[in-house]
């Protein structure tokens, strides 16, 4: 039952990471398994290398938490390279329901991150500081452009710290680069020898970041829980449903410049967001899961 909640997780992790303005980083903080992953991916260290050098498979598998961390990737490797197509259309023909369904999962799990942290004044001006970077980050606008192979690499090493941070969408940040469509294109046409470009940068990037990320919970947790909620909180701004650009609409707005608000689609979306969160949320009680704190131990 681990494994097949890693792996519904990673599901969720890999969707929202496709949508420009989702952070998959938010998602594994909203479920819970954030801390973790940044243990298991700051752990492939040098001490890792040297058990893998001497032949030590087992020490090795469990000092970088590798079932865990098999389970992650695949649900999102698989949610991407098999949503991709579908969430591009849906942004370029649908884009209202899409937006509702992430501003759902979102505000459904709001009140839990919320309740995680213990306030005092001084984390409620860091969630305010995390809320407004988040906001300026949103309402910056992309750029096209036509990219270097080198640009692939640096791309990767970027956005990658965009997706593991929550709140800041890494596909958001390919977009400002301009290299949303390139990447979006090599992952639908399987062009190897980009997409190694980009996952090399990704990798630098993501051991490095998660590094920092780590380091800063260790010493001071709940102050860094208070930004990284506020930076959640700040990037709603870019799930507004009516949106044309970097454009906020009314939903009449909405409609006079496309011809229809989807209103009822926004609705059904945003209603089905929350039942899908409840039951993310829920996940280690609906699948006979021991209580998260002993699995952990």
């Amino acid at each position: 039952m681990n494994y097949l909640q890693w792996i519904l997780k990673g599901i969720a992790m890999g969707a929202a990471d496709v949508v420009p303005g989702v952070s998959g980083g938010t998602l594994a903080f909203i479920l819970g398994i954030y801390e973790r992953l940044l243990n298991a991916i700051s752990a492939i260290n040098v001490q890792a290398v040297k058990l893998l050098w001497q032949g030590r498979f087992n020490a090795f598998w469990q000092h970088i938490d590798g079932t865990f961390l098999l389970c992650l990737v695949s649900g999102i490797l698989g949610s991407i390279f098999s949503l991709a197509s579908i969430i591009t259309w849906l942004l370029e023909h649908r884009a209202v329901p899409v937006w509702a369904f992430f501003n759902g999962l979102i505000l459904t799990a709001l009140p839990v991150l919320l309740m995680a942290v213990k306030w005092s004044l001084w984390r409620g001006v860091l969630f305010l500081i995390g809320a407004l970077f988040a906001l300026e980050v949103s309402m910056l606008t992309a750029v096209e452009l036509q990219p270097a192979s080198w640009m692939f690499f640096a791309a990767g090493a970027i956005a990658i710290c965009a997706m593991i941070l929550p709140g800041i969408s890494g596909s958001f940040i390919l977009l400002l680069l301009g290299m949303y469509s390139p990447v979006l294109l090599a992952v639908r046409e399987l062009q190897f020898s980009v997409l190694f470009l980009f996952a090399t940068g990704c990798i630098i990037g993501l051991l490095s970041f998660t590094h920092f990320l780590k380091w800063l919970l260790q010493r001071c947790h709940d102050a860094t829980l208070a930004l990284l909620t506020g930076v959640v909180v700040g990037a709603l701004y870019r799930l507004w449903p009516w949106q044309a650009g970097s454009e906020m609409l009314s939903p009449a707005k909405y409609a006079e410049k496309f011809g229809q608000h989807d209103m009822l689609l926004a609705v059904g979306s945003f209603i089905a967001a929350v039942i899908v969160m409840l039951l993310l949320l829920n996940l280690e009680r609906l699948l006979g899961k021991l209580p998260a704190k002993t699995q952990e131990h």
